[in-house]
C-alpha cells in the first residue's frame, strides 16, 4: 500500500507537466493505464508553440508559457523551443475577414502584403494570395524533450510513477481518497484527474460528476515534396478558417486538414476523405506538390462546451481535481497552465505569478458548465 499527498491520473502532458509541479510543494503519485504516457495526444501533437492560437485565456496561458519553456531549456542544456513563423493565409473572402479578427485580437501579429507572405514562404500561389499575417514569436515544440523534463523533474523530486496501472476505483477514506490503480492501493488527500479523453470515466469511479468531455478526432500526414528549396526554412502555413495547415517535419511536409470530428475515447484513425482534401487544397494554395502521404495518423483534441480549460474540483466535491479540455493547445500552453493548476490544487489560490496570466480560477472551474446547470 503506498501513501502520497496527491494521486494524479494520467502521465500525459498534462499529468506529467502538473504531477512535476505539485512535486515540489507535495508528494506525488502518477499512475498511467498505457506503458508510457505519450501513446495518446501527447505523442500525436503538432508539436507547435503558437501564441495567436486559441482563445484569449489560452494564448494568455501560451504566452506565459514562454519564459517557462526558456527555464526549462536552461536547466537542461537543450533547447525546447526552436523558431519557425506561424503564417495566417487567407485565400477566400471568410479567410481575409478571419485575418482581420485575428489582427485585431492579437495585437502582436503583423499583417503583411501578398507580396511580403509569398517572400517569407516561396511556394505560396502568389495570385491565391487575398491576406495575410504572420507570427513571428512562434515556434516548434521538442514534445519528448518537454514530456521527458518532466519526467526528469518527477524523479528528482522523488515521486513515484506507475504505468500499466488502470484506475479501477476511487473511494473516499476518511478525509482524503483510496485510489485502486493496477495492482496498487494508494491513499492520498488529493486526486488531480488528468486522463484527456477518460476523465468522465475516471470520474465516475470517484462518484464525482462528468464534465462533459467530448473528444475530437485530427487527422495529420507527412508527405514528400516537389519543392527544391530548403524545406526546413518554411514557415508552418495556417488556413486563416483552420481549414489546413501544413510545416516541415523532419525533410517532408506535415499536413492536416484540422478536422475535429467527433469520436468515443481510443485511437482513432486517419480519415482517408479528410486528407484527399486538405492534398488538394494544399495544392491549391502551394506549389509544394505533396506526392502522396508516406504516413498518417490521428490524435484526439478533448473540448467541453465552452471550449476552454477545465481546472479545479466541483463545489460538493472537493478534493478531486479535473486538468481537462485543452483542446488543441495543451502542449503549448502546458507549462504555465500545470503551474497554475498546481497551485489551485496546493494552495487553493493563485500565486503572483499565475495571476499574472489574467486567468480567473472560477473561469476555469467545472462549475460554470452546462452539465453543471443540467444536473442541479
Amino acid at each position: 500500500m503506498l501513501s502520497s499527498d496527491v494521486v494524479v491520473v494520467g502521465a500525459g502532458m498534462a499529468g506529467a507537466s502538473v504531477a512535476a509541479e505539485l512535486s515540489e510543494r507535495l508528494s506525488v503519485v502518477m499512475v498511467e493505464t498505457a506503458a508510457s504516457g505519450e501513446e495518446h495526444s501527447t505523442g500525436r501533437s503538432a508539436a507547435a508553440f503558437l501564441p495567436s492560437y486559441g482563445s484569449p485565456w489560452v494564448r494568455a496561458l501560451t504566452r506565459g508559457s514562454g519564459p517557462l519553456y526558456e527555464e526549462m531549456a536552461a536547466e537542461n542544456g537543450v533547447p525546447l523551443l526552436q523558431p519557425r513563423p506561424l503564417l495566417w493565409l487567407a485565400t477566400d473572402k471568410p479567410g481575409e475577414d478571419a485575418v482581420t479578427e485575428l489582427t485585431r485580437s492579437s495585437p502582436h501579429l503583423e499583417r503583411i502584403t501578398p507580396v511580403q507572405a509569398h517572400r517569407l514562404c516561396l511556394p505560396l500561389r502568389a495570385d491565391r494570395i487575398r491576406s495575410a499575417a504572420v507570427d513571428r514569436s512562434a515556434a516548434d515544440v521538442d514534445v519528448a524533450g518537454l514530456h521527458q523534463t518532466y519526467f526528469r523533474m518527477l524523479r528528482r523530486r522523488g515521486a513515484t510513477v506507475l504505468f500499466n496501472a488502470a484506475v479501477r476505483d476511487i473511494r473516499r477514506h476518511g478525509r482524503g481518497w483510496r485510489v485502486t490503480a493496477g495492482d496498487h492501493v494508494i491513499h492520498c488527500e488529493k486526486v488531480v484527474n488528468a486522463a484527456g479523453a477518460w476523465v468522465d470515466q475516471v470520474a465516475a469511479r470517484a462518484d464525482v460528476p462528468p464534465i462533459g468531455i467530448q473528444p475530437r478526432r485530427r487527422t495529420a500526414f507527412v508527405s514528400p515534396t516537389r519543392y527544391d528549396g530548403d524545406i526546413a526554412e518554411l514557415p508552418l502555413v495556417v488556413d486563416a478558417c483552420e481549414r489546413w495547415y501544413v510545416k516541415p517535419e523532419a525533410g517532408l511536409m506535415l499536413g492536416s486538414p484540422a478536422d475535429a470530428t467527433d469520436v468515443s475515447p481510443g485511437r482513432p484513425s486517419p480519415d482517408e476523405l479528410e486528407i484527399a482534401r486538405a492534398l488538394e487544397a494544399i495544392g491549391e494554395a502551394t506549389t509544394l506538390g505533396l506526392r502522396g502521404v508516406r504516413r498518417a495518423w490521428a490524435g484526439l483534441r478533448n473540448f467541453v462546451a465552452d471550449r476552454e480549460p477545465v481546472v479545479g474540483a466541483w463545489s460538493g466535491h472537493e478534493g478531486f481535481y479535473f486538468l481537462a479540455a485543452q483542446g488543441g493547445y495543451g502542449i503549448q500552453m502546458a507549462p504555465a497552465l500545470a503551474r497554475l493548476t498546481a497551485d489551485i490544487v496546493a494552495e487553493g489560490a493563485l500565486s503572483r505569478e499565475t495571476a499574472q496570466y489574467g486567468v480567473p480560477p472560477a473561469g476555469l472551474r467545472p462549475d460554470r458548465l452546462p452539465v453543471a446547470r443540467a444536473s442541479s
